[in-house]
């Protein structure tokens, strides 16, 4: 006898429909078809041992399973499931009222017939109803993760006996239902850290302002203790919310990474990367024989923060600058590639050399002739071109540590924010991918970033007195443009390029010495 259902295979962040075949015929053994890896392989003996905990058996006749596509390789334990259940169906030992073929089921069995969590539910679950599945059967503790998706039947069960009695007839179980949307509002601006806790630093908050209203890349250059992390860790506060779609996008590629946890729902505050510096290449941008999303895919949407910029390895770094202007990174292995998005923003610290105390107002640097010089060339041109605004911190004075003036919270921020970003979207309604300020094209800041006499004159002359670059020029526009929008302003005023221009510090051709 025949039995059939269906699984899903995660390939980047979608998922594609596995075909779950099994049939029972004379003759031995267990054969298991269709490019399964060892992990799928292994779940005969997890089904075994799970049916016989409650008093069902393996058919000692020659059962064969196929997963169907057979081209497309097979990964993970989460077929378990559907499996055991075919099985049963195959061999009569359960009679289902409700059709296998009408649901998508997955799981991954322990010994005792119980089920454990998987990965990549979220997409599994939009994929079922896109097809018109009625149902998703899983492990209870992802059913909540997969109620997101409305219009789908979402089973929690806690084991294989539970799944049996279900598709029996002889339990009932209430699809989990979540009001995705009321969710979502009720979190969206539920961070944990918040502006206000920052005593002084007005300058440093100005900066993060001006990055989060255009969208701009930052690097914070300033001594150990200046307060550089607490103050990337605050960014996501006043970014503008997450848009349901935005947070659909996030949840998917953490569900993919398996970054979610048991009981998770939907992802609806930006997310923050923080990596340390020994970090792969591969863990960085993702990749791995099953490729995988890495850090900058888990900051989609969000914040990736990489403190001691320097110390990072350069391989790493560089790989970076392709998504960096792509906002996606593309794998390509062999027989297949996979894509995953990687609209982020980039948050990078460094001390200012080795020791920590260069330009530093009170403690004197001990490092050595050319040590700074050597220390800033480990970050490349390429990748500090990509960086809009370059923020020298300095240490808070005592005073300001333990001045009880309430600061401006993030809330407050946030708001400006929003309305500069709002400005943006109109102005780029009709150029499709740009979003934001930070995005603009050389070809469109020429358009869009026009300046006044007086302004150029100002642009001309720091550049020749503070010896900046070339590639600031772009971006001391880009930049000031932003400025602008958060002051309301249709023009680039004098004052607003002024301000721009004094984010560029990298580019100093004196900076270091």
């Amino acid at each position: 006898m025949l039995a059939k259902t269906f699984g899903a295979a995660v390939y980047g962040v979608n998922a594609s429909l596995i075909t779950i075949e099994v049939v029972v015929a004379q003759g031995l053994h267990f054969h298991l078809v269709g490019l399964p890896d060892s992990a799928v392989k292994e779940s005969e003996q997890r089904v075994e041992a799970s049916l016989k905990f409650f008093g069902y058996r393996m058919p000692r006749q020659k059962v064969v399973v196929n997963l169907a596509p057979a081209d497309i390789r097979k990964e993970g334990s989460a077929y378990d499931l559907p499996i055991g259940l075919c099985v049963l169906q195959a061999s009569e030992q359960i009679t289902t009222i409700r059709s296998l073929e009408e649901y998508v089921i997955m799981g991954e069995l322990a010994l005792d017939g119980t089920l454990r969590p998987i990965k990549g539910v979220l997409p599994i679950a939009i994929e079922a109803r896109k097809r018109g599945y009625k149902g998703f059967v899983l492990p209870i503790e992802n059913a909540q993760e997969a109620s997101i998706v409305n219009q789908l039947d979402v089973i929690g069960v806690a084991t294989i006996q539970e799944a049996i009695e279900f598709f029996e007839g002889k339990k009932e179980i209430v699809p989990l239902e979540t009001d995705t949307r009321d969710l979502f509002m009720s979190q969206i601006n539920a961070y944990d850290a918040d502006f206000s806790h920052v005593q002084g630093q007005e300058n440093i908050k100005r900066a993060m302002e001006i990055a989060a209203a255009g969208g701009h890349n930052v690097i914070m250059i300033g001594p150990p203790g200046a307060g550089k992390t607490m103050l990337a860790k605050r960014l996501p506060s006043i970014l503008p919310p997450l848009t349901l779609q935005e947070a659909l996008e996030t949840t998917k590629i953490h569900s993919v990474a398996g970054k979610l946890g048991a009981k998770a729902t939907l992802i609806a505050t930006r997310p923050y990367r923080s990596p340390h510096h020994t970090i792969s290449d591969a863990a960085l941008v993702g990749g791995g024989s099953f490729p995988q999303p890495g850090e900058i895919s888990l900051a989609h949407n969000g914040v990736l923060f990489l403190d001691e910029l320097p110390e990072f390895k350069r391989s790493a770094l560089e790989v970076m600058r392709q998504p960096l202007e792509d906002r996606k990174v593309s794998i390509s292995r062999a027989k297949w590639a996979v894509e995953f998005p990687a609209s982020f923003m980039l948050i990078a610290s460094m001390n200012p050399c080795p020791c920590g105390y260069y330009n530093h107002p009170e403690k004197e640097c001990v490092c050595g002739p050319g040590v700074v010089q050597r220390y800033l060339a480990k970050i490349s041109g390429p990748l500090l071109d990509r960086i809009d605004l370059h923020v020298e911190v300095t240490p808070v004075s005592f005073d300001q540590m333990t001045a009880n003036r309430p600061a401006e919270t993030s809330e407050a921020i946030r708001e400006r924010v929003i309305r500069a970003r709002e400005i943006q979207i109109t102005r780029f309604a009709s150029q499709p991918g740009i979003y934001s300020n930070a995005m603009m094209p050389s070809q469109l800041v020429k358009e869009i970033c026009l300046i006044s006499d007086p302004g150029r004159a100002l642009l001309k002359t720091a550049m020749e007195r503070l010896g900046l670059s070339a590639r600031a020029y772009d971006r001391i526009l880009k930049v000031s443009r932003t400025i602008a929008d958060l002051s309301a302003s249709e023009e680039i005023r004098i004052e607003h390029l002024a301000e721009a221009i004094q984010y560029r510090s990298l580019d100093r051709e004196n900076w270091a010495g």
